[in-house]
């Protein structure tokens, strides 16, 4: 889903912003799962994943037969986009029924199999949790909407029919009310009713977080997350979670909302996880949650460093972003903005920027593979609990030809060119399906080139294998890990490469990623020793940083005071 400005929390955006960007960070353990602190979760959008019935839709059974592939990747938790019942308008965000598996992915019992099939395997599950709206279909807003006052009368946003305000809609229908509905992000998805902050005396519509409809609502929420988790679910990802309190702007109700599910978390289910679809760390980690994402931030976050909605242009990219070959971008703005999030939730929570997501074009949109690992060399590296998104370790495209499904396209934008099926083999539907080609959640992609898992499991210079090697240099080596320090070393507006140290106890790293098409180099002081773990076009020698174009090095080092990169013209 999308999210608006952050004028929202305009109290939380001047003290996060008023905080300066600092040189180096060493991260203490934060609260929370201690199985955060190693966690690399992995993406699964069920219904483009695996098909073992042959309808042509992944489903739940399928996702648990890959679940020795998905550890074999590096991975040890899951993050399923929505499986409940849905007309699936908004390709299943649009939730009919939040206490049953929707019958294409299969039942509740599949699910509760999936999550003991991988906890055997010390994996954990998180599932996606819809918490500020429902489908129209959803019998709650069925009853809201009568003309007859009942339980749901008020479980909704309903505004005068003769007023018109802003994004309001009817409901027509012989026995319903003349009141319009608010939605939340579609007109088919209307918004709960958490209540609002500061309502306004003069709109008696707007009730107060306190009234009895809000806190149905807000027990409601807590009755479904602990449906889930005592079926097996480890935790949930929460999709807009910003969005629940209207009328907030400091913030403090959307914060008391959420402090007041974490608390219970905390008590009843400690080892449940909260991550946060907010991008805006510095405000969600504070609210209560585990995690949030670093991505579709409006500032200066992703769209700074690999540009999401960015349109390849050449060499180039329109807006400019870091990871492009013209060597157009400004990892400066996106390393201040990082430190100062950063700074504000690192003994806190944890930052995440994943390689991608269903809602964003995947980063191999109008790059090479040599460039996408540079890009993943950077991710996977830094700190925070990585996400790599299905596909993405394989290098799988971004379809432009992909057709409009259940949502996919908002304005310009098409999403279903990330949410094509996932390619297995070099069989019939890529190994997703034995469906008939036109029954197919959405078209295989049509190049014949497409890489798949098979043939990349025999190659050891495979993306695939590649991100493999990543992963278990992160998994063995502590100063990679999820929550251990962090400093930049080099990191200067309009110039590469971008090189950052991390550190545990003993042991430091240094990083290197030069995205760009020309090659680069970089005294780095205070160093005594350095070898390469990792390396893509680049060696590091006496201090001195040598870098080809659209290269990376990952190097172990022994310091000899404090490491500065000089450059060298």
């Amino acid at each position: 889903m999308r999210k608006p400005s952050f004028k929202s929390w305009p109290l939380l955006a001047i003290v996060c912003f008023a905080i300066q960007a600092v040189a180096s960070i060493d991260s203490e353990v934060p609260p929370g799962p201690k199985w955060l602190q190693a966690a690399v979760f992995y993406q699964v959008y069920p219904q483009s994943y695996f098909d073992t019935n042959g309808d042509g839709i992944g489903d739940l059974l399928g996702i648990t037969a890959k679940l020795g592939y998905i550890q074999s990747v590096g991975c040890n938790a899951l993050w399923i986009n929505p499986i409940y019942e849905s007309p699936f308008g908004d390709a299943g965000y649009d939730v009919a029924d939040f206490y049953k598996v929707a019958s294409r992915y299969g039942t509740n019992e599949d699910l509760q199999n999936l999550c003991a099939e991988a906890h055997k395997r010390g994996m954990h599950v998180c599932l996606d949790l819809v918490a500020g709206h429902t489908s129209i279909a959803n019998p709650w807003f069925q009853q809201s909407a009568l003309d007859r006052p009942n339980r749901f009368s008020n479980w909704y946003i309903w505004t005068p029919a003769d007023r018109n305000i802003p994004g309001s809609q009817p409901f027509p229908g012989e026995h319903n009310r003349a009141d319009r509905y608010l939605p939340n992000f579609f007109a088919f998805q209307p918004a709960l009713n958490y209540g609002y902050a500061r309502p306004d005396a003069k709109e008696p519509w707007q009730l107060p977080t306190t009234d009895p409809a809000c806190v149905a609502v807000r027990e409601e929420l807590k009755k479904i997350m602990k449906f889930w988790l005592d079926l097996g679910a480890d935790g949930f990802r929460v999709d807009m979670a910003y969005s629940l309190i209207r009328a907030d702007p400091d913030g403090k109700g959307i914060n008391a909302l959420w402090h007041y599910y974490r608390s219970w978390l905390d008590k009843e289910y400690p080892e449940a996880v909260l991550i946060s679809e907010w991008s805006n760390p510095a405000a969600a980690i504070p609210a209560g949650f585990h995690v949030d994402f670093l991505i579709q931030s409006g500032e200066l976050a992703y769209q700074k460093l690999l540009g999401p909605n960015s349109r390849p242009n050449g060499a180039a990219r329109e807006p400019h972003a870091f990871f492009e070959r013209a060597g157009g971008g400004d990892i400066k703005a996106f390393v201040d903005n990082y430190l100062r999030n950063y700074s504000v939730t690192n003994s806190a929570g944890y930052i995440a920027m994943p390689t991608g997501n269903h809602d964003i074009p995947r980063p191999t949109y109008g790059r090479a593979e040599q460039e996408v690992r540079t890009i993943f060399a950077m991710l996977l590296t830094m700190p925070g609990v990585p996400f790599i998104y299905y596909g993405d370790e394989i290098g799988m495209s971004f379809v432009d030809s992909a057709p409009d499904k259940e949502g996919g396209t908002l304005g310009t934008l098409s999403r279903c060119g990330s949410r094509t099926p996932m390619q297995w083999s070099k069989e019939k539907n890529a190994g997703f399906s034995t469906a008939p080609v036109e029954q197919l959640y959405l078209p295989i992609d049509p190049c014949t080139s497409r890489p798949d898992v098979a043939t990349e499991e025999k190659n050891p210079g495979s993306m695939l294998n590649f991100t493999r090697a990543l992963l278990s240099l992160r998994r063995n080596h502590p100063a990679l890990a999820n929550n251990t320090g962090f400093k930049p070393i080099y990191a200067e507006k309009n110039s590469y490469p971008f090189v950052y140290l991390r550190s545990a106890d003993s042991e430091q790293i240094i990083i290197a990623v030069n995205p760009a098409a020309h090659a680069c180099l970089l005294q780095i002081t205070g160093l005594k020793d350095a070898s390469p773990l990792l390396v893509q076009g680049a060696t590091l020698q006496s201090g001195r940083l040598a870098m080809d174009p659209v290269s990376f090095g990952i190097f172990s080092v022994q310091p000899d005071g404090v490491p500065t990169g000089i450059p060298v013209n």
